[in-house]
């Protein structure tokens, strides 16, 4: 007899409309008379094995809705990446709430988690269906056209370098822009969909699927800000050299890493701080300022694009109906059908787990510091409706009369 019971979890970092996805699947779920009760773990993995659980089945449909437009984890997440004996704990927990349905709902680590709970579930018999619900605003998940969290935060990148370039134009420098990307410049890249006119910056964006030379960085800054009087850059976090060190590694001292090894490149200015100290020193400009979004651009609220709120919506939709009508585990992925639509696919987990997609060639100009036509229509219709726009004034020039 099933036991009618649903886990959902959300992992990995938040973004503006994970809760979207969230909702999609508890009011999804209720669609369906089989379902009795579903359950949310409360910050990921680590609240499955804790057997931290809430019964989102009490929640009113109302305040279901009023979550879902509210950015970041409602359930809270976690940074654990489960390595097998971890997955074999989850898989247990599972079993002794006689869960039947599980979804988790995140990027690369999280689909590979859903992998080996799935294959533990198939080893021991017993009838679990695991769908991963794919987040992430890195946009580095493989077999998906782009994935829900991306859009909205390339909306906040491109109208902050919007506005960095309009302040920029009011006092002459150069600015800095350090964006979220380890692998994938997806989000950086989409700082050129702040341009409206051919000197608005970001004049340069450096990308980590491209080696970083310091001396070539110096000799753009040079050459844009002679030729313009001012530069805007955009660069990724995860920008690196042709050894694949990342360029932060090279220039700091002391060294921040988080639980795997990794150098920390996220919530710090470490990066902006030495390219801006670099300009100053070697280039003599003295007007040089650098930001780092850091978590500003995941989670910001009122900067939302209606495409992605929808989009995060039907791939929590979509993954239960697979679960439900479905006969196989996967991962749910969004593949764009003409202009403007999308259709779901429901993906082998092997083929998204544990791997990265990082922008194609057909998207990074040849010079390697700007990005294609190709990639702007990629993006455009992402953004959703209203972007705001930026105009200027003609400066009409009125003739000297001292002629200084």
């Amino acid at each position: 007899m099933s036991s009618g019971k649903i886990l959902v979890a959300q992992g990995g970092g938040p973004t503006a409309v994970i809760n979207q996805s969230l909702v999609g699947v508890v009011l999804e779920a209720r669609r369906f008379r089989d379902v009795r009760l579903v359950y949310g773990a409360r910050h990921g993995v680590r609240g499955i094995v804790d057997e931290d659980f809430v019964d989102l089945t009490q929640e009113t449909s109302h305040n279901l809705e009023l979550v879902a437009s509210t950015p970041s984890s409602a359930l809270g997440s976690t940074r654990d990446k489960p390595d097998l004996k971890y997955c074999q704990d989850i898989f247990k927990v599972l079993q002794a709430h006689e869960i039947e349905h599980f979804f988790y709902i995140g990027g690369n680590d999280s689909s590979d988690t859903v992998r080996i709970v799935s294959e533990e579930a198939k080893k021991a018999g017993y009838p679990l269906r695991s769908i991963h619900i794919p987040k992430t605003i890195d946009n580095d998940l493989v077999g998906s056209d782009h994935t829900p969290g991306f859009p909205s935060a390339a909306r906040f990148v491109a109208q902050a370098f919007a506005g960095a370039n309009l302040d920029n134009a009011a006092l002459p420098g150069v600015y800095i822009g350090v964006v979220m990307g380890r692998h994938a410049g997806f989000l950086t890249a989409a700082s050129a969909l702040g341009k409206k006119f051919p000197e608005d910056g970001p004049h340069l964006i450096y990308l980590p699927e491209r080696v970083f030379e310091i001396e070539r960085f110096l000799a753009d800054v040079k050459s844009t800000y002679e030729r313009l009087g001012r530069c805007v850059v955009a660069v990724s976090e995860g920008i690196h050299d042709a050894a694949g060190t990342p360029i932060l590694a090279r220039l700091a001292k002391d060294l921040e890493r988080d639980a795997h090894g990794n150098v920390q490149l996220s919530g710090s200015g470490a990066l902006a701080d030495l390219l801006c100290e670099e300009i100053k020193a070697r280039l003599k400009i003295k007007r040089v300022r650098g930001d780092t979004f850091g978590y500003l651009q995941r989670s910001f609220i009122g900067c939302n694009s209606d495409v992605d709120q929808r989009e995060a919506r039907e791939v929590g939709e979509k993954a239960v109906q697979f679960a439900m009508w479905g006969d196989r585990d996967g991962s749910v992925a969004i593949k764009r059908t003409g202009f403007y639509s999308v259709d779901y696919e429901l993906l082998p987990l092997d083929a998204v787990a544990g791997k990265t997609r990082t922008m194609e060639d057909e998207f990074i100009s040849a010079s390697g510091t700007d990005v294609t036509d190709a990639f702007r229509m990629y993006l455009r219709p992402l953004l959703g409706s209203g972007m705001p726009d930026a105009f200027r004034l003609r400066h009409s020039p009125v003739a000297k009369v001292l002629g200084r």
